[in-house]
């Protein structure tokens, strides 16, 4: 919560088989920069802090406030004992299910390593993790409904940046290889604020040492941020460099009389689109009782800053979306699900590709993780492997993923470009899945600015569908800025979108966002939608513009 000073810590602020787990993952999943639920669909965080380890009589009724100001998720502070009292098991239990009743996403993190290696105080990041896998028992189940912030701030300012990375790099491997698949959300270091660029500049690291490419980083934004410039160009920055997860994890209006752009906070996570969680509900100490965002634990009485975050343009009410697990809006039904599942693992094609894969593995294809490409393993058929000293993906179960993602890939071609369908695949679902997408391939002669647009869809449900336009750069020299174009010939309708600026009403046109403009040859770059249904068929339109071409 602090940087350049020492936190603000006290009582009135703020084992299984890897294999086995990984192969039948639930929950959220990190999908380039979004953030995807059980369902499919995007989430976006809009949420607030409450104290719970400090203020565990007040965290029933509080969440249900959080919740009646249209919060879809909650970060809440634990402790496991080695500075504060230990939150039990059975604690974190109730508070879960709490945080259910309440259609919050509970975003689970350990206090007491906050500013490690300049406080004094704190605790050891090795024991959160032990912490974590010792209430293991009362997570797993609950990934559709739980995120896992390993630790709050856990290192301070002068801390060498290979102590953060090595730190989290086993935090998150201890993690996996206990069993826990939840999206895990790492914070930044210098107290959360990252003024050196600590995250910044390595998250990828950090994130590759999970084999389930399923964490996301989180930045606090107190007075180091103080214009938007300075806030546009840290989260800008951070998505073009790793293509990551991204959330401003604390926020205030000031934070020790200093002060903070929270509307540059609030417009730069709405354009981005990634999420954000003001600090913090209720029962701060007197010197920033100005982050109170209910006064004395009052829904009725907001501060100043409480209301701005609540109530602007860009706050709560204008911006939170409940994530679909508790909706009900499924993106696709579980009985779609199983009759896609039975006829990929019915299909002689797909037990041929598989039991030959080894010539296809060697000659191009890969795996699709959720928009991320692995080597398909060779000996590992189901669950993931370590395989010519990298991570791969069985067969089996990357065929499982729905499209568009799954083996990708030609066989007998060394070209590593997503598709959307597999020559693996049995000819009906080879069919089906190559009616969700369409190629648009340039003709030129010039080499280097040759592209290829693919509309692909996935996740469809009755009444719509998601989808994601991909543009590959099939050239020798980079796509700097990018615009494209769609029409429906049905009454379809774009309803929301990331990743892009989306314009129009049919036809529509998407531009870049400016941080995702640059494609460098054989380089991708992708972004998503939903889609209203005009029929009962989701609309598969062809995709022009200048890198399509």
């Amino acid at each position: 919560m602090r940087v350049m000073k020492k936190a603000l810590l006290g009582a009135t602020v703020c084992a299984t088989a890897l294999s086995t787990a990984m192969s039948v993952q639930a929950g959220f999943q990190v999908s380039g920069t979004q953030l995807l639920d059980d369902n499919g669909n995007p989430f976006v965080i809009r949420g607030i802090n409450h104290a719970h380890t400090w203020f565990t009589s007040r965290t029933e009724q509080a969440l249900q406030d959080i919740a009646s100001v249209d919060a879809n998720a909650v970060r809440i502070v634990l402790s496991d004992g080695q500075r504060w009292n230990r939150n039990s098991a059975s604690d974190v239990a109730q508070v879960i299910e709490w945080c259910k009743e309440n259609e919050l996403v509970a975003i689970l993190e350990v206090h007491d390593v906050t500013g490690s290696g300049e406080e004094s105080a704190a605790g050891e990041l090795s024991s959160t993790v032990d912490y974590w896998i010792d209430i293991a028992d009362v997570l797993q189940g609950q990934e559709d409904y739980v995120i896992i912030n390993i630790a709050n701030e856990p290192f301070g300012n002068g801390v060498p940046e290979s102590t953060w990375i090595d730190g989290h790099v086993d935090a998150i491997q201890r993690l996996r290889d206990a069993g826990l698949t939840h999206t895990l959300l790492v914070d930044a270091a210098n107290w959360g604020q990252d003024w050196q660029n600590v995250m910044r500049d390595n998250a990828s690291t950090v994130a590759a040492a999970d084999a389930l490419n399923n964490t996301m980083f989180s930045v606090h934004m107190y007075e180091v941020y103080q214009d938007r410039s300075t806030i546009e160009n840290y989260v800008s920055t951070f998505l073009d460099t790793h293509n990551l997860p991204l959330i401003v994890g604390e926020f205030g209006a000031d934070h020790y009389g200093n002060d903070v752009d929270e509307a540059s906070i609030l417009a730069v996570a709405e354009q981005y689109n990634i999420g954000y969680a003001g600090w913090s509900w209720s029962g701060n100490s007197s010197e920033v009782d100005s982050l109170d965002i209910a006064l004395n634990w009052d829904v009725n009485n907001l501060s100043g800053w409480g209301d701005f975050l609540i109530n602007s343009s860009n706050g709560l009410r204008a911006t939170a979306e409940t994530a679909s697990v508790y909706s009900g809006q499924s993106s696709s039904s579980e009985s779609s699900r199983s009759s896609v599942s039975s006829s990929i693992s019915s299909s002689s094609s797909v037990s041929s590709s598989i039991s030959s894969s080894s010539s296809s593995v060697a000659s191009g294809q890969q795996c699709n993780w959720y928009g991320t490409l692995y080597p398909l393993c060779e000996d590992t058929q189901s669950g993931w492997g370590w395989e010519n000293s990298e991570s791969c993906v069985g067969p089996v179960s990357c065929q499982s993923q729905p499209a568009p993602y799954g083996i990708v890939g030609e066989s007998g071609s060394s070209s590593s470009v997503p598709s959307s369908s597999s020559s693996s695949v049995s000819s009906s679902v080879s069919s089906s899945v190559a009616s969700s997408s369409v190629s648009s391939s340039s003709s030129s002669s010039e080499p280097d600015t040759t592209g290829n647009c693919e509309y692909l869809v996935s996740n469809e449900w009755n009444t719509g569908y998601t989808a994601a336009i991909r543009i590959h750069n099939d050239g020798n020299t980079a796509i700097n800025g990018w615009s494209v174009n769609w029409e429906y010939s049905d009454a379809s309708q774009v309803t929301n979108g990331w990743n892009a600026q989306i314009e129009g009403s049919n036809p529509y046109s998407a531009t870049d966002m400016g941080w995702n403009g640059t494609i460098q040859p054989g380089q991708s770059v992708e972004f998503g939608f939903q889609v209203s249904k005009g029929s009962s068929a989701a609309a598969v339109p062809a995709v022009t513009g200048g890198p399509c071409n």
